[in-house]
């Protein structure tokens, strides 16, 4: 009686040797085929793919690679990343959207409050080694010697929406730097000129948005002192009310300026409050732009023109990366830094002059 080899490979797994016995070729030219080691005639190729294909070894992969190599991973954040309210919408969608991708793939979180004992290289590391975690994750953290103990500990890890100037440790942000240049360039394309920048001293991450607002006027050979700057006393919106009520009183009114771009959303929202309270009307009088692209923004009367940055996206890209670092045979490759791109919202805050100044 013939054995049913068809039923034989459906009841177990197909390798690569099976692959070379059906293609007829080497098992060596099978695996330069799959994994594109080497130059192979298009003939052979697609011969090896195509028995690939008919004995399900491609699906077989393919099933294999959607397997995560993690199984526990810390999550090291500050405790204000964690503060549940209406205001801290930026932080809690990037966890958010990690927390579901963990789920999806079976990946244990094991958060870390970084205040107090904890608060340091050595607790992170200690803490990771305790959970028997296979990586870190640091959510708004690029602190220098937290991120030297990290690096020389010889555990993996991933920096979201943070910096590592010593380029030690991968990193996941979005591109603030050409995403504020994006949104200048596009106030400059509108006819403003003299533009407000309100910002907060924060991390590098929001420094690169003052680098981008600058750029923007370089790029348009304009002169810098159409380029202004606000400096809050942090990101919250009463924090952007007050430091707007604070330039217009030093500068008795908007003193020529006829566009504020905000570093973030929750200051635009403070700066609009603030501008409305002096009797100012957006954008007849004064226009104003955000960053971040939060729901509020979309709900503001008028609504928020704002640059809006893949929030959802951090979280699992910065897994890949982990992935990637504790799974590679290559412990000292170079660190990776992964930008994301971010889209420019136009809404109801920005007025245009070029027109007005065509009317006049």
């Amino acid at each position: 009686m013939a054995k049913d080899t068809a039923g034989d490979k459906r009841d177990r797994k197909v390798g690569i040797k099976d692959v070379s016995r059906e293609a007829d070729v080497s098992i060596s030219t099978v695996s330069h085929v799959l994994n594109g080691t080497a130059s192979i005639s298009p003939a052979v190729r697609s011969r090896v793919l195509d028995a690939a294909r008919r004995l399900g070894y491609l699906a077989q992969r393919q099933a294999k690679a959607t397997i995560s190599s993690l199984e526990t991973v810390l999550l090291a954040v500050p405790p204000d990343t964690l503060a549940q309210s209406n205001i801290n919408l930026v932080s809690w969608t990037v966890l958010g959207a990690l927390g579901r991708e963990c789920e999806r793939r079976g990946i244990k979180l094991v958060p870390l409050r970084l205040e107090g004992e904890t608060n340091s290289a050595r607790a992170i590391v200690d803490a990771a080694r305790s959970a028997g975690a296979d990586g870190i994750l640091l959510l708004n953290v690029d602190r220098p010697e937290l991120i030297q103990g990290i690096a020389g500990s010889g555990l993996a890890a991933v920096l979201i929406n943070g910096e590592d100037s010593s380029m030690r440790l991968d990193s996941v942000t979005p591109g603030n730097r050409f995403a504020s240049a994006l949104a200048t360039n596009w106030l400059i394309s509108q006819g403003h000129r003299n533009i407000l920048h309100v910002t907060w001293k924060g991390r590098a991450t929001i420094r690169r948005r003052g680098d981008g607002f600058l750029d923007a006027f370089a790029e348009n050979n304009l002169p810098t002192e159409g380029a202004r700057f606000c400096f809050a006393e942090g990101w919250e919106p009463h924090l952007g009310e007050k430091a707007i009520g604070a330039w217009l009183t030093q500068h008795d009114g908007l003193d020529g300026v006829t566009a504020i771009f905000c570093a973030a959303d929750n200051l635009a929202l403070g700066v609009m409050r603030g501008l409305e309270a002096r009797g100012f009307q957006i954008p007849r009088d004064i226009s104003v732009m955000g960053f971040d692209g939060v729901a509020p923004g979309e709900f503001t009367s008028p609504s928020l023109t704002t640059i809006n940055v893949p929030l959802d996206q951090m979280g699992p890209d910065a897994l890949h990366l982990l992935e990637q670092r504790v799974s590679s045979d290559q412990p000292a490759r170079a660190s990776h830094r992964l930008e994301l791109g971010c889209q420019l919202i136009i809404r109801d805050s920005v007025a245009s002059l070029i027109a007005s100044k065509r009317s006049v």
